[in-house]
C-alpha cells in the first residue's frame, strides 16, 4: 500500500524540503490588493514584509479545491493507492472543512486529518505521520492516531503590535491604541483549535522571556508523562538581527531538546505582522 502525504504551506514546508522528506506540500496563497500570490514562487521576504510595513492590505486565503482535486488526482495516476492531507487547524480556517467534503468523492482513497495544528505544530504532525507511515499503517489508521494525539502540543505567540490583531477583531481600536500607548505586547496560545489571549507583558524582550518561562512548564508536564518531544521556533522578523537574537534565546532555554527554527510562514505572518515570535512543543507518537 502506497500512500502519499500531503500538507500545505502553513506548515513551513515547502516544495525543496518536501522532495527531501517524501512529501507532497499544497502552497497557501497569500492575496495582496486583491492580487494572488505564493511564498517562494513569485513573493520574497524582503518585498512581502515591505507590504506589511506599507501597511497594505493583505490577508491569507485557503487553497482552492481545483488545486487540491488536481494534486490528488495526480498522486493517485503516479501509482498511490491512498492519500492522508493534513490541512492546518479546523478552528483557526475552513481548509478543514472544505478539503474534507471533496475528499467524499474519492471513496475512501483521500484521508483528511483534523488534528487542530497550525505551523511548528502541524509540521510536526507531518513528521508524526512520516513515523506511523514507515510503521505500515494505512492511511486511515494515521488519520485515527493523529486526531487521537492532537492536543499533545501546545504554541504560545507573541506580537510587537496589536494592529494586526485590530484588524482580526481580537482587540478593540481603543484597547490596540492604549496597548502601544503603554508597551504592551500580547502573549497568545494556541491550544486545540483557538487562538485565545494568556496574558499582556510590557515589553518585547520581557514577552520573550515569558514566553520561553511557559514554554519550559509545558516541555516539563510532557517529560513527567514520560513523552518525548520536539519544539518548534518561529517568527516573523523583518530585522535579521533581532531574528537571530530570538533564536539564540530560545536555543539557549532548550539546550539538549530535539530542535528548529523557521519563519513564520507568510499565510501565517499576515496575522501577526512583523517581529512577531513563537514556540511549538508537540510529544511524539
Amino acid at each position: 500500500m502506497r500512500t502519499a502525504i500531503v500538507t500545505d504551506s502553513n506548515s513551513g514546508i515547502f516544495e525543496q524540503e518536501a522532495a527531501g522528506l517524501d512529501v507532497h506540500v499544497i502552497p497557501m496563497p497569500v492575496i495582496i490588493e486583491g492580487e494572488t500570490h505564493y511564498e517562494g514562487k513569485d513573493l520574497s521576504h524582503d518585498v512581502f514584509f515591505r507590504y506589511l510595513s506599507e501597511r497594505r492590505n493583505v490577508s491569507s486565503s485557503q487553497p482552492s479545491l481545483g488545486e487540491l482535486q488536481k494534486m490528488w488526482d495526480q498522486l493517485l495516476g503516479e501509482g498511490y493507492d491512498e492519500i492522508l492531507y493534513i490541512p492546518m487547524s479546523s478552528g483557526l480556517s475552513g481548509s478543514f472543512q472544505s478539503a474534507n467534503m471533496l475528499a467524499e468523492d474519492y471513496d475512501g482513497s483521500v484521508q483528511v486529518v483534523n488534528n487542530h495544528r497550525i505551523s511548528v505544530t502541524q509540521r510536526h504532525s507531518v513528521l508524526d505521520a512520516l513515523t506511523l507511515r514507515e510503521r505500515g499503517c494505512t492511511a486511515r489508521e494515521m488519520k485515527e492516531k493523529l486526531e487521537q494525539t492532537a492536543y499533545d502540543s501546545i504554541i504560545f505567540v507573541g506580537v510587537e503590535t496589536l494592529e494586526y490583531l485590530k484588524r482580526g477583531g481580537r482587540v478593540t481600536p481603543a484597547g490596540a491604541a492604549m496597548g502601544e500607548i503603554l508597551n504592551i505586547k500580547p502573549l497568545l496560545i494556541i491550544e486545540g483549535e483557538r487562538l485565545d489571549a494568556y496574558a499582556k507583558v510590557r515589553g518585547t524582550k520581557h514577552c520573550w522571556k515569558r514566553l520561553l518561562v511557559e514554554m519550559k512548564k509545558r516541555a516539563d508536564e510532557f517529560h513527567k508523562n514520560g513523552q518525548e518531544i520536539r519544539v518548534g521556533v518561529a517568527g516573523s522578523f523583518a530585522d535579521k538581527k533581532a531574528e537571530q537574537e530570538w533564536k539564540d534565546m530560545a536555543f539557549e532555554a532548550f539546550q539538549g531538546e530535539e530542535l528548529r527554527y523557521d519563519p513564520l510562514t507568510f499565510s501565517v505572518s499576515c496575522h501577526v505582522g512583523s517581529d512577531a515570535f513563537g514556540m511549538g512543543i508537540s510529544a511524539k507518537i
